[in-house]
This record gives structure tokens, sequence and C-alpha cells, in this order.
């Protein structure tokens, strides 16, 4: 991998990381197009660490206070009833299911899951799925001709179910095309929570999986030797100072604005990806490692 390579990898994970258009399709889509290698699962894991310490940096005020009262509320009793303690728990609860689903898949979300016609297929149904959910948040939220508006729900009314549902939701995501902010944020508008709510709750979850995923994929690509240490570092420092622009932009546009325009970009360039691969323009492994 070359350093251009690596910069426009970074700027691309830091952009689409937190829209809801998913950064492992946008990652393979790129690498496809431009002709080049598949950066594969472990470049895109450990460019991940540099988004999260975006999120990490953004929320840094949540994120100690709910590891604060969580860590006291193992030895006090009277912080188990706290919210931030409660988030502590929910975060860990919400993280088991795609811990699992992603050893479980690994070689699948390796191999067959990188194919550029599940992507498309992701990113059309996500997209379909995204749009109706932001149709029944803004419904609830503007009220119809026979009924007035319903208050959507905060997190402090998260509870384990809901909780083990945004997990399910997040393990989605192990799927390229799906959008882990996507599917997260489309779970808890079907829910009920609020835009604000869901997406925050989202980056939160996000933490330990990402974490644990580049932690992971460090030491395998150590191991294994198989990957361009300075572009690949070089990426994730790009991806960590767009992510964190990004963030910032996406929590203000998400408090007035509607998913619309990602739903229609996303089924788009859904559309378009079937077009050239059915066109033969791009082959379905377009940008794969080659073989040996």
């Amino acid at each position: 991998m070359s350093w251009f390579e690596s910069f426009i990898l970074g700027l691309v994970q830091g952009l689409t990381e937190f829209l809801p258009i998913s950064s492992s399709a946008h990652l393979r889509l790129t690498a496809a197009f431009s002709g080049w290698e598949d950066p594969g699962a472990a470049f895109t894991a450990i460019t991940q660490i540099g988004t999260e310490a975006a999120v990490l940096l953004y929320f840094r005020k949540d994120i100690v206070r709910i590891v604060s009262s969580w860590f006291r509320s193992l030895f006090d009793k009277s912080m188990r009833g706290d919210h931030d303690a409660k988030m502590g728990w929910l975060v860990i609860v919400g993280s088991i299911p795609i811990g699992v689903l992603g050893v479980t898949l690994k070689d699948q979300i390796e191999g067959p899951f990188r194919d550029l016609r599940v992507t498309a297929t992701t990113l059309i149904v996500m997209g379909i799925v995204l749009g109706f959910a932001d149709r029944l948040a803004a419904r609830d939220e503007l009220g119809g001709r026979h009924r007035a508006a319903r208050e959507r729900k905060s997190l402090k009314e998260l509870g384990v179910r809901d909780g083990l549902i945004f997990g399910v939701c997040q393990a989605m995501a192990l799927i390229p095309g799906v959008s882990r902010s996507g599917a997260t944020i489309s779970g808890g508008l079907f829910m009920g929570y609020t835009r604000e709510a869901a997406a925050r709750y989202s980056f939160l979850l996000a933490i330990p999986a990402v974490l644990a995923s580049g932690a992971f994929e460090l030491k395998d690509a150590a191991e294994g030797g198989h990957v361009s240490w300075g572009p690949t570092f070089f990426a994730t420092v790009i991806a960590f100072v767009v992510g964190y622009a990004v963030i910032a932009w996406f929590m203000k546009f998400i408090t007035t604005k509607s998913f619309m325009p990602f739903v229609i970009y996303r089924i788009a360039l859904g559309i378009l990806l079937f077009i050239l691969v059915g066109m033969g323009v791009l082959s379905p492994d377009a940008g794969e490692p080659a073989a040996g």
C-alpha cells in the first residue's frame, strides 16, 4: 500500500465511519474503483481505532462519568441505581452480540461477506430500513392530522432488552454495506428513541467492539506480518482527525434534519454497484488481494 492510498483510505474511513452509509463498504469500493487491492478487514479494524479515538475525545465527559459511576457501583450499592452506572452495564451487555458473532464469523467477514454483490444488497436493504425508521420518527415528532406528536424515549429509559437489541443491530455491521451507525440508529428509532439518543448510544456502544477488534487485528497482523505498518498508522491518524470533525457535524445535523439524504445515497450507490457488476465493469471480487 502506498502513502497516497493510505491517505485516501484514511480520509474515506474518517468521513464515512459515523455516517449511516458504511465505512467498510466505502473502503472496499474505493479500492475497487481505483484498481487497488482491497485494504482488507485488518486495515479496516486498525484504522477504526483512529475514528474510535475521535469518539473517546468527543464524548470524553460522558465516558469519564459513565466509567467512574460504573466502577464505584461495583463497591457501593447505593450507586447501582445511578443512570451512568447502569449505562456502563448496558454498554457491556450491548457489546456481547458483536463479540460472539465477530469471532464466530471471522472467516466469512474476511471472505464471502466482501463480495460486491453482498455489499450492494446491504446498501439498498439497510437504506430502505433506515428510511422507514426515519419516517416513523418524523411521524412521532410531528404528529398527524388526528393525533398529537408522541414523545420519544431518551437514554434514561434504556433497559437490558433494548440494549441487547441495539447490540444485535450493531452486530449486523460485520457485513460490509450495513453500517454500524445506520443499523443501531435504525434499531433505536424503531424502538422509539430520539435520533440524538440512538446516535449517542450507537457511538458509545461501538467503543468496546472497535477497540477489541482493532487490538485483535493488531496482534494478528503483527504475528502474520501482512500489514504495511507505516501507511496503516498514517491512515489511522487521518481517520482520527477527519472522524472528529464528522462527529461534531453529525450530532448537530441529526437534531434538526432527516436521514433521507443518506437513504437516497445508499440506494443509488447500491443500484449503481449492481449495474457495474452486471455489465462486467467490476467483478464481484474487484480489489481483492491476489491469491498467494
